[in-house]
């Protein structure tokens, strides 16, 4: 298979030719405690990402920059994970701010407590084939309440699934590894950050990091994820707030995504997913495919067919059907008068 020009980055991990960001971070000192402030934490982040992105560019020029260093305690990736920890006590990790106490059983928009669960985890031979067998974990529950959710099963029960423990998960990743998988791959993330980077923080394999996201998530969790996510494989899903509010009861959507889109494209490669709607092509389709090129044009871009009319989308006629093809070759063809260089269907 060739190589994609845009995710050399990825490939470089994927086949053990360069540190996954996790591992760099953990080769990065800091120095914090339980009784230092949320704030300093913040700052110490700050300056520990500088010293993160100096030794990721030594890397880049000399791997044995990478190897003369040790791994040390307390790390900035053990910072990263003391501040998501934090944060659950007053959460902030998605784009709806909630700001409860999920430490203490409070519930916000997601409805998950502290304790992340797992719906399923496998090697997925069905996503990308740059990306595949991809060790794909799925959270329940979900920040979005999309009414064509074709995993409404998980995503509207956080309840369901299996318990998660971090360091059980991890010893899971690092088998799966070791059997293929090219990546670990976490799916529907957001409200899991802090049990997210617990488990990376304890994985023993180098192999890539994939955040599988809707993209909705704060500034301060984009600041956690800066260093330690290698691929983000990002649905773009609408083109406008008004279709996000109709369909995914989601406020702010553009500008909440559109910010995170161009923070992930300075630190990570990306596969942008954008799943076409019936009826949306002018709306939706053509803005996303527009903004992209003008604003991350280094990246894949994934124009899926596969809507199908799930869950409540009987509710709405206008998008209770399926893609015509009429539909997929205008789509098409947007994308190529736009000029995508890496465009996947």
């Amino acid at each position: 298979m060739e190589i994609p020009k845009f995710l050399n980055h990825y490939f470089k991990i994927e086949n053990n030719n360069f540190p996954a960001g996790f591992r760099i971070a953990q080769k990065v000192p800091v120095k914090f405690d339980s009784d230092t402030s949320i704030d300093n934490l913040w700052a110490i982040h700050s300056k520990a990402m500088d010293n993160y992105w100096q030794l990721y560019n030594k890397t880049l020029q000399d791997i044995q920059n990478f190897t003369d260093y040790p791994s040390v305690h307390p790390s900035l990736m053990d910072l990263k994970v003391e501040i998501a920890y934090r944060i659950i006590e007053k959460c902030i990790f998605c784009g709806w701010i909630c700001r409860v106490n999920r430490k203490n059983k409070e519930l916000g928009y997601c409805r998950i407590g502290s304790v992340s669960r797992c719906a399923s985890e496998f090697l997925h031979r069905g996503e990308e084939p740059e990306i595949v067998p991809s060790h794909t974990i799925f959270f329940t529950g979900c920040v979005f309440s999309c009414v064509y959710c074709q995993n409404c099963d998980i995503s509207t029960r956080p309840e369901s699934g299996i318990e998660i423990n971090p360091l059980h998960l991890a010893k899971i990743i690092d088998a799966r590894r070791r059997e293929g998988s090219k990546n670990v791959n976490f799916v529907t993330p957001t409200p899991h950050l802090h049990t997210v980077l617990k488990t990376i923080n304890n994985i023993s394999e180098n192999l890539p990091v994939i955040w599988n996201s809707n993209m909705y998530h704060s500034e301060e969790a984009s600041e956690l994820l800066e260093g330690i996510i290698d691929m983000f494989l990002a649905d773009f899903r609408y083109g406008n707030n008004r279709c996000a509010k109709k369909y995914s009861n989601i406020n702010n959507y553009t500008e909440i995504v559109k910010r995170n889109f161009k923070k992930a494209y300075q630190h990570s490669d990306i596969i942008i997913r954008h799943l076409v709607l019936p009826g949306h092509i002018e709306c939706c389709t053509k803005p996303v495919i527009e903004w992209t090129v003008e604003n991350i044009t280094h990246v894949r871009f994934n124009l899926m067919f596969q809507y199908t009319p799930f869950y409540k989308s009987c509710e709405y006629p206008e998008i209770n059907r399926k893609l015509g093809l009429d539909e997929q070759e205008k789509a098409i063809e947007i994308a190529k008068n736009y000029g995508i260089e890496d465009l996947l269907v």
